[in-house]
């Protein structure tokens, strides 16, 4: 079967970009020819992709790669800027928000958009497609696909970041794009409510289905002890010798300087992390994988590592990840470490200004943590003492590529998913859980949905630590449950580990994600599960 995808960004990082990534590589190996339209500016790394596309000089221009021709990387021509959900940077792009942008602006997006997949439908003749994100995939594709069936793939991004806090000007775009897919794709129920809730369609609750992101199970898989350490020794070499054959290039290359990239990796540091991590293999290590946003929630996860340090105080944590917030999460480390709450309770005030983000709003759950620090003098001076290794105890590795993780993750006791805001679908707590890392996370939205599942199968003295409240004492449960865990007898551990493990492998697997897409896009709903509340199922 031929499928066209539209997904408009990257293929690498977080999130969307990930998720298709992950799917065209397994509609390959189910035997499908992909067309994929982003705007990935180096397709050609990627080992499922065998030809790629550009509009670079004005028509559609194909390099093939190899034979078959199993699938395509198309790069549409931006017709100025890329829209972006949340703010960032792209090396050789002008990326801005869909707040930022004039209407001119965002329908020259969407205009030069539709040109490039009717160009795409011309030569390859798709029999089904699937949109990506509320806007403006799905409005590109209801223009451009003529009769092809599609289906809609919702992230959380565009849903709560652009058509929530917008609807005068996104809502009638993502309803008239939604409006033609036969199915409609949400990773949890959280989602499907919050979908139904902005769109108020009668009735897209009955086109709505179940379509989480998947998890590589053959990649992300559980080691021994001695074998984690090896791949994260490994990965740490191959990211030197990436510095290596980067410097070599440079020099021989006289490059013209670009703006810089939140999404361009620092291999060289990256490195440097993994190496600080490997001179105490006995160390347990506890990894948060993810955007470096307030919304994110690191600065609880941050904020509540001296508590943990207090009673484990060899215990590590490794921060994975990339974003606008990376000062201030580095600028709340040193000012925990240097006991300087005045400068804390500051950040707390400047909230998501920090990242260049609207000010005004505070950091309530840090706020709170502060108060009650204050409320017990001898809590504090506890707290203010075991906060001065931070800076030996939370190591920052910067960007790590998605493969890369499954190198990293199996070295990890647990990971936490501190998660403040609405997420569609808990991917990292799944790929975590697959590596036999247990997932902490934030318990609401589709994070509580992927936590609910993997607490069923675990031992119940292990259950509660798998999610939080995101009310009181938000620090102090955070560190209770990395605790809990850390302290856990080994046969319960080994227990846990192998329910984790088993549960992702049974419920989430990337060749069920990509024939749920199928079936979405030819409307046959009834082989998707509906998003029914957890009682429910």
């Amino acid at each position: 079967m031929r499928l066209l995808i539209f997904h408009g960004y990257l293929l690498g990082g977080t999130g969307s970009n990930v998720y298709n990534a992950n799917l065209a590589a397994a509609l390959v190996r189910l035997g499908h020819e992909v067309h994929l339209l982003s705007q990935e500016r180096a397709p050609e790394r990627l080992p499922f992709v065998d030809a790629v596309g550009d509009w670079d000089g004005g028509e559609l221009r194909l390099t093939t790669l190899r034979e078959p021709v199993r699938c395509t990387v198309y790069r549409p021509a931006l017709a100025g800027v890329l829209p972006v959900y949340v703010a960032d940077r792209y090396e050789g792009i002008e990326a801005r928000t869909y707040r930022e942008l004039s209407n001119v602006e965002v329908e020259a997006y969407v205009a030069a958009n539709v040109r490039a997949v009717r160009d795409v439908v011309e030569r390859a003749d798709p029999e089904l497609a699937l949109a990506n994100h509320l806007v403006m995939g799905p409005l590109i594709l209801s223009r451009a696909l003529g009769p092809i069936p599609y289906a809609v793939k919702i992230h959380g991004s565009a849903l709560e970041y652009t058509v929530a806090p917008q609807p005068e000007r996104f809502l009638d775009a993502a309803r008239r794009g939604i409006a033609g897919a036969r199915g409609v794709l949400v990773g949890s129920r959280h989602t499907a409510e919050r979908l139904w809730d902005t769109l108020q369609e009668p009735d897209l609750p009955a086109r709505t289905r179940l379509g989480p992101p998947g998890v590589d199970v053959g990649r992300f898989a559980p080691r021994e002890p001695a074998a984690a350490q090896a791949g994260m020794r490994e990965l740490a070499d191959a990211l030197r010798r990436r510095v290596a054959e980067a410097a070599t290039a440079e020099a021989a290359i006289a490059e013209i300087p670009v703006a810089p990239s939140s999404f361009s990796p620092d291999d060289a540091a990256a490195a440097a992390a993994l190496e600080r991590l490997l001179e105490a293999p006995e160390d347990p290590l506890v990894a948060f994988v993810g955007k470096l946003i307030v919304s994110k929630g690191v600065d609880l996860m941050v904020a509540a590592w001296p508590l943990v340090l207090a009673q484990e105080p060899r215990a590590r944590l490794v921060v994975v990840g990339f974003g606008a917030y990376r000062a201030g999460v580095e600028r709340l480390i040193g000012a925990l470490a240097d006991g300087d709450l005045a400068a804390v309770a500051a950040m707390v005030e400047q909230g998501r200004a920090a990242e260049g983000g609207p000010a005004g709003t505070p950091l309530r759950h840090l706020r709170a943590f502060l108060d009650g620090l204050d409320a017990d003098p001898a809590a504090r001076e506890r707290y203010l003492a075991a906060a001065r290794t931070l800076r030996e105890r939370v190591v920052l590795t910067g960007r790590l590529e998605h493969d890369e993780l499954r190198d990293l993750l199996p070295a990890c006791a647990a990971q936490i998913v501190p998660s403040t805001f609405p997420e569609a679908f808990g991917m990292v707590a799944a790929e975590a859980a697959a590596c036999g890392a247990l997932p902490i996370c934030a318990d609401h939205s589709g994070l509580a949905e992927v936590a609910g599942a993997l607490a069923d199968a675990v031992p119940p003295e292990a259950a509660g630590l798998l999610a939080f409240p995101l009310e009181g004492d938000v620090v102090g449960e955070i560190a209770a449950r990395v605790l809990g865990w850390l302290e856990a007898g080994e046969e319960l551990r080994a227990q846990t580990r192998a329910a984790l493990v088993e549960t992702v492998r049974a419920r989430w697997s990337w060749e069920g994600v990509a024939r749920g897409v199928i079936a979405a896009a030819q409307g046959q709903l009834d082989e998707l599960a509906p998003p029914a509340r957890r009682s429910e199922r």
